[in-house]
């Protein structure tokens, strides 16, 4: 007489990891859909505006030179002192693409001792 053969239980690991794959997707799928816009909402063209700085911020250039109002070579004292006490709460600087971060980390310091509330980086935002 032959042993019996014992089947193997197979666990259903497949079917498993099918169903935590396809929770995966549902999931990133929900987290990244964004209700639709009105159909007749006509969006801004800004293809032609002029990539001008507000006129309120301070200009950081690639060099760590400031200037603030068309004015050249300002310093983060001079240009605290123009300001007033409501105008030292938010802060908008404009950095140039090429400063280093570690520069305008320091000057973004600096301002924040001299008296500045918020600072706000202006930036370019690219949309999907």
């Amino acid at each position: 007489m032959r042993p019996r053969r014992r089947k193997s239980r197979l666990e259903p690991t497949i079917a498993l990891i099918n169903i935590v794959f396809l929770m995966l997707i549902f999931f990133m799928a929900a987290g990244t859909l964004a209700p639709p816009l009105d159909r007749d909402l006509q969006l801004v063209s800004t293809a032609e505006l002029d990539g001008a700085p507000p006129p309120d911020a301070l200009v950081i250039h690639p060099d760590g030179r400031m200037s603030y109002r068309g004015e050249d070579q300002v310093s983060v004292a001079g240009f605290m002192d123009a300001l007033t006490e409501e105008e030292r709460t938010v802060l908008r600087v404009v950095p140039d693409r090429a400063l280093p971060a570690q520069d305008l980390v320091e000057i973004t310091g600096n301002l924040h001792r001299e008296g500045a509330g918020r600072v706000v980086a202006v930036t370019e935002r690219g949309l999907p």
